[in-house]
């Protein structure tokens, strides 16, 4: 079995409705699509989200630099993942949501061949269900706190407020206030992505941290200093995000006091081998953690974040499946991800476990 093809695609995936997250306001998702098949007849499907300044890459850079990639994988063996790896990280750097999408499909495809999911492939299935983070990102106190209490009614058992798109005092506000209506029954966490200065985020945490049982990067990604000053003014842990793109990263933030856990994605590590490595690193490490996808991405990369929560050691901090903002999916009927009350089910079937409706994927592609 060789990779006969790799083809590309910009697709726009429209919310349900806008997510507010440090001063941005997202109602589309800009994400790029990578169809592979094999020389024997499978095909295999890979995803993510544009995030420019979490990775560096745009739309038009992912699609670009996966057309690039291409002839150099054609002929390889899709299930030598760490030969593939090389072989992306040799021909290209950087690039991580870029080589992510291709090596989602790769995996896909190795799964489908063997019949198994990917959870197996990666080292076996450690559960099967899993708690899925809900976010409360509207950015208007009632709202948030009114859906909280309904989500917490239902079942939710993990919410993650976005903060630092407001005045820090309206954040520490809506905390409080969130945290009072779920009482002690939801494991609550607040994200500012990066959208705080240091004094802004040393006021929140003196002020709302214990309302919290994590803070994701209060602070830029590379102000490891930063955030080693707020974790020490900070009643809750300290989780970092942007930060984290390597295995030094993560060994940086624990040793300098700056996070005891974080949110893993594989756009940021180059795919699902280096973000599941990340997760046995995290257990190694005594670290919380997240694994989370991009806002927002389709039952595709939502599938590829469940596989490797399937099979990961740990999840302290829960995770977070971003389909569930989508207004439209791309799979097919009956093989969406599918959150119930904060639960989801790991897909069983091979590969990802997911059908990829092509006609409606295709109504959703543009030209880059």
């Amino acid at each position: 079995m060789k990779i006969k093809k790799i083809e590309a695609m910009a697709v726009d995936l429209p919310l349900k409705r806008p997510i507010k997250m440090a001063g941005v306001e997202i109602s589309t998702s800009e994400n790029v699509f990578a169809r592979i098949e094999t020389d024997d007849g499978h095909v295999g499907w890979g995803e993510a989200s544009a995030a420019p300044s979490m990775t560096g890459e745009t739309v038009e850079s992912m699609v670009a630099a996966v057309n690039f990639l291409a002839p150099f994988m054609e002929g390889r063996d899709p299930a030598d993942f760490e030969e593939n790896l090389k072989e992306m990280n040799w021909r290209m750097y950087g690039n991580a949501s870029a080589k992510t999408i291709v090596e989602m499909a790769l995996y896909d495809i190795a799964g489908k061949a063997q019949q198994k999911s990917i959870a197996e492939i990666l080292g076996g299935v450690r559960r099967t269900e899993v708690p899925v983070l809900y976010m409360l990102a509207t950015g208007d106190i009632d709202v948030d706190v009114a859906e909280a209490t309904e989500r917490a009614q239902a079942g939710v058992t993990t919410m993650k407020i976005k903060v630092g798109g407001k005045p820090v005092e309206q954040d520490i506000e809506r905390t409080i206030a969130i945290r009072k209506a779920v009482n002690g029954g939801v494991q609550l966490s607040a994200d500012c992505n990066q959208g705080w200065s240091r004094d802004e985020a040393l006021t929140y945490v003196r002020a709302a941290s214990d309302s919290l049982d994590f803070l994701e990067q209060p602070v830029m990604g590379h102000d490891v200093e930063g955030m080693a000053i707020v974790a020490a003014a900070s009643a809750c842990p300290i989780g970092a995000d942007e930060g984290l793109h390597s295995f030094d990263d993560i060994r940086k933030h624990l040793e300098s006091g700056a996070a005891k856990g974080g949110s893993l994605k594989m756009i940021k590590l180059g795919g699902l081998t280096r973000a599941f490595q990340a997760a046995e690193l995290f257990d190694e490490l005594g670290m919380h953690v997240n694994l989370a996808g991009k806002v927002a991405e389709s039952s595709v990369s939502s599938a590829a974040v469940l596989q490797i929560a399937a099979a990961a050691p740990s999840l302290e901090w829960g995770v977070s499946v971003t389909s569930q903002y989508l207004k439209q999916d791309i799979a097919k009927e009956g093989h969406c991800i599918d959150v119930v009350n904060g639960q989801v089910s790991v897909p069983t079937g091979a590969g990802l476990g997911i059908e990829v409706d092509e006609s409606a994927l295709a109504g959703m592609t543009r030209k880059v």
